[in-house]
């Protein structure tokens, strides 16, 4: 059980109420937490503590500081500050009986007091069965203005290298794939150069390439850091508090690699639309409406933004959801979604709320989510009418796979299918869009026109 606290002179009393506050202690901070160590019962080393009957070891180190080196401990994440990872420390050691009476000594003193600003508890479970380690952190935060924030974590975390055969083989399949992409990308380097980058699909590749590697980096750290807590563990008999704080942040750095790569790859499936008619028209759509959609995106975010501040000033010290900006700006768009609660607001402010919540209805979701769909409705006609003129047909994935497979393989030249296309490619250049050909056939007919009439006149 950890405490930061602050020094008890952290802010200064303004002159015109000094004589109704003679001091002030201000939120936590790096520049003004405690650093001293102390007696029990927060004395001062060189002031003679009143206190004579005799402390346990445990009750006097609580209130000796120590740093983040001397506990091995990192820095835990508030919803108000960010806590380092030194300060004073009561271990929980000893039979029940001796816990018991050392927490009741440290009520006595007062051991959490006015310049506490957060309590932080920490232990690991362990489950043998399901060989799961699981990380918890308590987190009490002590505001300057009086009140409490309890906050918890649970975080589970495995060692285990592979759970199963199928996991390693899969994952050298993946290897190898990301070789073979590796060498693909090389390749595509040497020809665009410096055009590689302006692309969008080769950026793509990239990521999936990084975080793959990065993650196998973060992995073998995992591993290696598991390994010292094994020894650890083994060295001890369990007797040491064995904090698994740093082992849990690779572990959420290996999930959020892992995760990215599982985006960009996911990404990279929409390489398939363009193998489907109907999704590459509503891609064209898209791209056609570029610059209608990011104007309108410009004019959607200064009217969203305005009903943020709106609601935020207003609803502030009466609405959770409007605690702050991010939460006012989550509550607008769950109303954006139709997901909200009318009595809530009109709690609030029984003329103020269903006014606020009308108006934001009025602008919000039926004027601009009617613009936004215009737009995309007049310029999906336009590519639509494009798309009719250039009389462009669909293209079959599974047969385009398969004859990609054949010719790589050297069995065949070519399907039925690209022969039936073929035919109709060349039938299509033939009678297809006479419109275009038509300058073509009216300088023929001026020519056989001319030559008829130089033969109709008589020799000279």
């Amino acid at each position: 059980m950890r405490q930061l606290r602050v020094k008890s002179h952290s802010c200064q009393v303004k002159s015109s109420i000094q004589q109704l506050f003679t001091h002030c202690i201000d939120d936590y901070s790096f520049t003004n937490k405690e650093k001293e160590s102390f007696q029990p019962g927060w004395v001062p080393y060189q002031q003679i503590s009143n206190q004579s009957q005799p402390f346990s070891s445990a009750v006097e180190q609580a209130f000796t500081y120590r740093t983040d080196d001397q506990l091995d401990t990192y820095s835990v994440v508030g919803n108000h500050h960010t806590y380092g990872g030194d300060g004073y420390v009561y271990e929980f050691r000893g039979r029940l009986s001796d816990l018991q009476t050392n927490l009741s000594r440290l009520h006595q003193l007062e051991w959490i007091d006015s310049q506490t600003r957060a309590v932080i508890i920490q232990f690991t479970l362990y489950n043998p069965n399901a060989q799961l380690f699981t990380f918890v952190t308590l987190l009490t935060e002590f505001l300057s203005a009086g009140s409490l924030d309890p906050q918890s974590r649970f975080e589970p975390i495995s060692f285990q290298v592979f759970t199963s055969l199928s996991q390693l083989i899969c994952t050298i399949f993946y290897m190898i794939f990301i070789v073979h992409m590796m060498i693909g990308e090389v390749r595509s380097f040497t020809k665009l150069k410096s055009d590689y980058f302006h692309q969008f699909w080769p950026l793509i590749n990239v990521g999936i390439i990084v975080c793959s590697w990065t993650n196998i980096g973060i992995y073998v750290w995992r591993y290696c850091e598991s390994l010292r807590i094994g020894h650890l563990f083994e060295q001890t008999n369990g007797y040491v508090y064995i904090n698994l704080q740093l082992a849990v942040y690779i572990n959420d750095v290996f999930t959020y690699l892992l995760a990215f790569s599982c985006f960009f790859g996911t990404i990279k499936f929409i390489k398939l639309c363009r193998f489907n008619h109907r999704l590459m028209l509503f891609a064209r759509t898209l791209q056609h409406a570029a610059r209608e959609l990011i104007s309108f995106a410009f004019m959607f975010t200064i009217v969203f933004m305005a009903f943020v501040i709106l609601f935020y000033l207003l609803f502030v010290s009466k609405l959770s959801s409007c605690s702050s900006v991010l939460q006012t700006v989550r509550m607008l768009f769950e109303i954006t979604l139709m997901k909200f609660d009318a009595h809530e607001l009109s709690g609030a402010a029984a003329f103020l709320g269903p006014f606020c919540f009308s108006l934001f209805i009025l602008i919000v979701i039926f004027v601009c989510m009617s613009m936004f769909l215009t737009i995309i409705n007049n310029n999906f006609r336009v590519v639509r009418d494009m798309g009719k003129e250039q009389a462009r047909h669909d293209q079959y994935i599974v047969s385009f796979m398969f004859d990609k497979f054949q010719r790589w393989i050297g069995v065949g030249s070519s399907t039925e299918l690209y022969q039936i296309e073929a035919r109709d490619e060349e039938m299509r250049s033939k009678y297809h869009d006479p419109i275009d050909r038509f300058p073509d056939k009216m300088d023929e007919l001026l020519d056989a026109l001319n030559r008829v009439f130089m033969n109709q006149q008589p020799d000279g």
